[in-house]
């Protein structure tokens, strides 16, 4: 077995100038740790060269695979692997961090990597030391692990039509999965099954014979996330490769608040480069109204209160993100410590999530809509795309929505019923 595996289921740094940085850090782990500073030198440079594209991607639809393979290169995916097993040992505040300073260069490769940062969640916590240390040098060598969970129609609301047969000798997987995000990019797949009526989760390797992968997302935001159809037809699996319980098993979890902070960190991401580039347009402009109260909208009183505005959502956001992280943080040290988690914890980490969910997608959604006040009708150029803030805002926070996060919140305030760690989506089946 890999590890726990519960309901979690969950290119070069060349002209960057940072190689010597990495290196230097990656060598200096007498103290097992990494300083906030340490890890902004290593990846700064590395966000602002992703950044730099980021326009040209969306107006040509093109996927990253580019920028992913400059995050191979710098190990991000290896954030939150231990020191000794060739990562960063980084804080769950550190890595939610940085994943906010991703967004805010390109929205779409945080939400690619969602389900690859809990697979190494669960390969901390295994017990399985052999396993564990395996799957966590493989993942400081840059393997990276997306994911196909979600089906079409039914789904896994009674169960997953995706099905594993076999005797453990000659395993066989089929069936057909949507919102299959960051498969493309990634090395390895986590699929959700179904085998002898249970739910299970099965690791495959994503160029294996039998998986066929599609770009087929038709959203209108987060184009590049590579959250289209993957097919399995008689996939061998090995039996090592079969996990534990899949998504949706019962009991408590930390991988339902993790998985929504990574939305949520894109949101805060968002509207951080949202402000970045209507400053930076605002600064520019000469022209102006008859009617206005300054010669250039950047003395306009007007103007600025939006960019205020603007700013204000972004650091509010940030702040609440790296607030539920320190509730994972305590929850997750709590129980590598004691080999359990605790339920109280992991309640805190789960309420706060769900708390932020709101704040932070009614903010970031009305800024990124607002910002259009700024100007005329040329701020609606296609060639600035700032429109693709709102579209990627709108559609990250459809994620888990909001309504229902809202209504199991205010049902364990009052009536202190407990909160949905373990639920599907599909078509429910007629009685």
């Amino acid at each position: 077995m890999l590890g726990p595996f519960g309901p979690a289921l969950i290119a070069t740094l060349v002209g960057l100038g940072s190689r010597a940085q990495t290196d230097a850090v990656t060598t200096s782990s007498a103290a097992q740790t990494y300083s906030d500073a340490d890890l902004t030198a290593v990846f700064a440079p590395v966000f602002a060269q992703i950044a730099q594209g980021a326009v040209d991607r969306e107006i040509d639809r093109r996927l990253a695979f580019d920028e992913v393979a400059l995050l191979r290169e710098a190990k991000f995916g290896a954030l939150r692997v231990p020191v000794e097993f060739g990562g960063y040992g980084a804080s769950v505040r550190q890595l939610f961090s940085l994943l906010i300073d991703l967004a805010a260069a390109e929205s779409n490769l945080p939400q690619a990597l969602r389900v690859h940062w809990s697979f190494v969640e669960d390969q901390r916590l295994s017990t399985d030391s052999r396993s564990r240390e395996q799957w966590l040098r493989a993942v400081a060598e840059g393997r990276l692990v997306g994911n196909a969970i979600t089906e079409p129609g039914v789904g896994a609301v009674d169960r997953y039509r995706t099905t594993l047969t076999g005797t453990d000798d000659a395993l066989r997987l089929n069936g057909t999965k949507y919102y299959s995000t960051g498969s493309l990019y990634a090395d390895h797949i986590l699929v959700a099954a179904d085998r002898d009526g249970e739910r299970v989760g099965v690791l495959v390797d994503g160029d294996a014979p039998g998986v066929t992968q599609h770009d087929d997302w038709d959203g209108f935001g987060q184009r590049l996330t590579a959250s289209g159809t993957t097919e399995f037809s008689d996939v061998a699996v090995p039996a090592d490769r079969v996990l534990g319980p899949g998504y949706g098993a019962p009991g408590r979890t930390y991988g339902t608040s993790y998985l929504q902070l990574v939305q949520l960190a894109v949101l805060a991401g968002i509207a951080q480069r949202a402000t970045d580039d209507t400053a930076a347009w605002v600064r520019d402009r000469t022209r102006s109204y008859t009617h206005a109260v300054a010669d250039l909208p950047r003395h306009d009183p007007l103007v600025q209160q939006v960019i205020g505005r603007l700013s204000s959502v972004a650091f509010t956001a940030r702040a609440t993100v790296l607030a539920v992280a320190d509730t994972l943080d305590a929850a997750l040290d709590d129980a590598q410590a004691r080999g359990s988690f605790d339920d109280a914890l992991l309640d805190t980490a789960e309420l706060a999530a769900a708390r932020a969910q709101a704040t932070v997608i009614d903010q970031v959604v009305a800024a990124t809509s607002h910002l259009f006040e700024v100007g005329g009708a040329s701020i609606v150029s296609e060639r600035l795309r700032l429109d693709r803030h709102w579209r990627n805002a709108r559609t990250i926070s459809v994620h888990n929505p909001l309504i229902y996060k809202l209504q199991s919140v205010g049902a364990h305030v009052l009536n202190g019923e407990d909160l949905p760690y373990a639920w599907s989506a599909g078509a429910r089946p007629s009685a």
